[in-house]
Protein backbone atom coordinates (compact mmCIF):
# COMPACT_ATOMS: atom_id res chain seq x y z
CA UNK A 1 0.00 0.00 0.00
CA UNK A 2 1.35 3.77 -0.83
CA UNK A 3 1.38 6.50 1.51
CA UNK A 4 -0.99 8.95 1.50
CA UNK A 5 0.45 12.57 -0.64
CA UNK A 6 -1.06 15.16 -1.28
CA UNK A 7 -0.29 18.20 -4.44
CA UNK A 8 -0.28 21.51 -3.37
CA UNK A 9 -0.50 23.66 -6.05
CA UNK A 10 1.58 26.71 -5.58
CA UNK A 11 -0.51 28.56 -8.25
CA UNK A 12 -3.58 28.41 -6.70
CA UNK A 13 -2.34 29.81 -3.34
CA UNK A 14 -2.45 32.88 -1.61
CA UNK A 15 0.99 34.89 -1.19
CA UNK A 16 1.40 34.31 2.48
CA UNK A 17 0.28 30.12 1.72
CA UNK A 18 3.09 30.05 -1.14
CA UNK A 19 5.47 31.79 1.02
CA UNK A 20 5.32 28.87 3.56
CA UNK A 21 5.66 26.21 1.16
CA UNK A 22 8.42 27.67 -0.69
CA UNK A 23 10.36 27.87 2.52
CA UNK A 24 9.66 24.64 2.89
CA UNK A 25 10.77 24.17 -0.62
CA UNK A 26 14.50 25.97 0.09
CA UNK A 27 15.30 23.21 2.97
CA UNK A 28 14.97 20.46 1.06
CA UNK A 29 18.16 18.53 0.09
CA UNK A 30 19.06 16.44 -2.76
CA UNK A 31 21.06 13.26 -2.34
CA UNK A 32 24.51 12.49 -2.82
CA UNK A 33 24.70 12.20 -7.23
CA UNK A 34 21.34 13.08 -7.75
CA UNK A 35 22.02 16.65 -8.80
CA UNK A 36 23.11 15.04 -12.10
CA UNK A 37 19.02 14.32 -12.67
CA UNK A 38 17.50 16.67 -10.84
CA UNK A 39 17.59 20.87 -10.35
CA UNK A 40 17.42 22.82 -7.50
CA UNK A 41 14.01 22.12 -6.04
CA UNK A 42 13.23 25.92 -4.90
CA UNK A 43 14.45 27.70 -8.30
CA UNK A 44 12.49 24.44 -10.00
CA UNK A 45 9.31 26.31 -8.40
CA UNK A 46 10.06 29.77 -8.76
CA UNK A 47 10.65 29.18 -12.42
CA UNK A 48 7.64 27.15 -12.40
CA UNK A 49 5.13 30.14 -11.08
CA UNK A 50 6.60 32.31 -13.82
CA UNK A 51 5.63 30.45 -16.84
CA UNK A 52 2.29 30.15 -17.49
CA UNK A 53 2.31 26.34 -19.13
CA UNK A 54 3.97 25.65 -16.25
CA UNK A 55 2.23 24.10 -12.87
CA UNK A 56 4.35 23.34 -9.58
CA UNK A 57 3.53 21.29 -7.23
CA UNK A 58 4.78 20.99 -3.51
CA UNK A 59 4.27 17.04 -2.33
CA UNK A 60 3.29 16.54 1.61
CA UNK A 61 2.46 13.92 3.39
CA UNK A 62 2.00 13.97 6.96
CA UNK A 63 1.82 16.97 7.32
CA UNK A 64 5.15 18.27 6.07
CA UNK A 65 6.70 19.23 2.20
CA UNK A 66 9.08 15.71 1.06
CA UNK A 67 8.96 16.79 -2.55
CA UNK A 68 8.48 18.69 -5.65
CA UNK A 69 7.16 18.03 -9.17
CA UNK A 70 5.84 20.26 -12.05
CA UNK A 71 3.48 19.34 -14.98
CA UNK A 72 3.71 21.39 -17.82
CA UNK A 73 1.74 21.91 -21.31
CA UNK A 74 3.32 21.84 -24.92
CA UNK A 75 6.62 20.88 -24.00
CA UNK A 76 6.55 16.47 -24.11
CA UNK A 77 9.37 16.73 -26.52
CA UNK A 78 11.78 17.03 -23.92
CA UNK A 79 10.92 13.79 -22.58
CA UNK A 80 11.46 12.18 -26.32
CA UNK A 81 7.90 11.89 -26.77
CA UNK A 82 6.87 12.38 -30.53
CA UNK A 83 4.66 15.75 -30.22
CA UNK A 84 4.43 18.49 -27.52
CA UNK A 85 0.51 18.78 -26.98
CA UNK A 86 -0.51 15.27 -26.72
CA UNK A 87 0.25 14.47 -22.85
CA UNK A 88 1.77 16.42 -20.13
CA UNK A 89 5.38 16.47 -19.53
CA UNK A 90 6.57 16.03 -15.33
CA UNK A 91 9.45 17.30 -14.45
CA UNK A 92 11.18 18.53 -11.68
CA UNK A 93 9.92 15.76 -9.67
CA UNK A 94 11.85 14.76 -6.49
CA UNK A 95 11.93 13.55 -3.06
CA UNK A 96 13.93 15.16 -0.60
CA UNK A 97 16.77 12.49 0.00
CA UNK A 98 15.82 12.43 4.39
CA UNK A 99 12.19 11.05 3.22
CA UNK A 100 13.87 8.47 0.13
CA UNK A 101 13.17 4.67 0.53
CA UNK A 102 9.35 5.24 2.02
CA UNK A 103 7.24 4.38 -1.24
CA UNK A 104 6.77 8.63 -1.57
CA UNK A 105 8.40 9.01 -4.78
CA UNK A 106 5.85 6.23 -6.54
CA UNK A 107 2.58 7.63 -4.73
CA UNK A 108 3.82 11.22 -5.65
CA UNK A 109 3.77 10.09 -9.66
CA UNK A 110 0.46 8.16 -9.18
CA UNK A 111 -0.78 11.43 -7.58
CA UNK A 112 0.92 13.81 -10.72
CA UNK A 113 -1.46 11.29 -13.15
CA UNK A 114 -4.49 11.95 -11.69
CA UNK A 115 -3.73 15.78 -11.24
CA UNK A 116 -2.78 15.72 -14.67
CA UNK A 117 -6.22 14.65 -15.54
CA UNK A 118 -8.44 16.93 -13.35
CA UNK A 119 -5.74 19.76 -15.56
CA UNK A 120 -7.08 18.75 -18.42
CA UNK A 121 -11.31 18.11 -17.92
CA UNK A 122 -10.60 21.54 -16.24
CA UNK A 123 -8.45 23.05 -19.08
CA UNK A 124 -10.64 21.16 -21.94
CA UNK A 125 -6.68 20.72 -23.58
CA UNK A 126 -7.05 17.16 -24.37
CA UNK A 127 -4.02 15.58 -23.20
CA UNK A 128 -4.04 11.53 -22.77
CA UNK A 129 -1.60 10.66 -20.47
CA UNK A 130 1.68 12.36 -18.88
CA UNK A 131 5.28 11.54 -20.25
CA UNK A 132 8.49 11.53 -18.32
CA UNK A 133 12.29 10.76 -18.72
CA UNK A 134 14.15 9.43 -16.40
CA UNK A 135 18.18 8.63 -16.89
CA UNK A 136 19.02 4.81 -17.57
CA UNK A 137 21.55 5.03 -14.71
CA UNK A 138 18.70 5.79 -12.21
CA UNK A 139 17.16 2.50 -11.40
CA UNK A 140 15.07 3.94 -8.18
CA UNK A 141 13.31 6.45 -10.25
CA UNK A 142 12.62 3.87 -13.04
CA UNK A 143 11.18 1.39 -10.47
CA UNK A 144 8.92 4.00 -8.76
CA UNK A 145 7.46 5.28 -12.05
CA UNK A 146 6.75 1.50 -13.21
CA UNK A 147 5.31 0.87 -10.08
CA UNK A 148 3.32 4.12 -9.93
CA UNK A 149 1.69 2.80 -13.46
CA UNK A 150 4.31 4.14 -16.34
CA UNK A 151 4.76 1.97 -18.91
CA UNK A 152 8.80 2.32 -20.38
CA UNK A 153 8.37 3.56 -23.84
CA UNK A 154 12.37 3.13 -25.08
CA UNK A 155 14.95 5.32 -24.89
CA UNK A 156 15.58 9.09 -25.41
CA UNK A 157 19.28 10.18 -26.28
CA UNK A 158 18.33 13.66 -25.30
CA UNK A 159 18.78 14.27 -21.86
CA UNK A 160 21.71 16.17 -19.99
CA UNK A 161 23.19 13.72 -18.24
CA UNK A 162 23.23 10.81 -20.95
CA UNK A 163 20.81 8.46 -22.41
CA UNK A 164 17.53 8.52 -20.65
CA UNK A 165 14.09 6.11 -20.41
CA UNK A 166 11.05 7.83 -21.59
CA UNK A 167 8.18 6.46 -19.57
CA UNK A 168 4.42 7.12 -20.10
CA UNK A 169 1.01 6.71 -18.35
CA UNK A 170 -2.47 6.93 -19.48
CA UNK A 171 -4.81 9.43 -17.56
Amino acid sequence: MLPDVWLISLKDLDADARAIHLGEVARMEVGPGQDAFVGDPLRMMLVGLEEESRHPYVIEADGEAVGVLTLQSGAATLAGWPDDNSVWLLRGFLIDHRRQGRGLGTAAAAAAVATAAKLTARQGSGQAGVVLSVNESNSAGMAAYLKAGFEDRGQYLGGNAGPQRTMYAAT
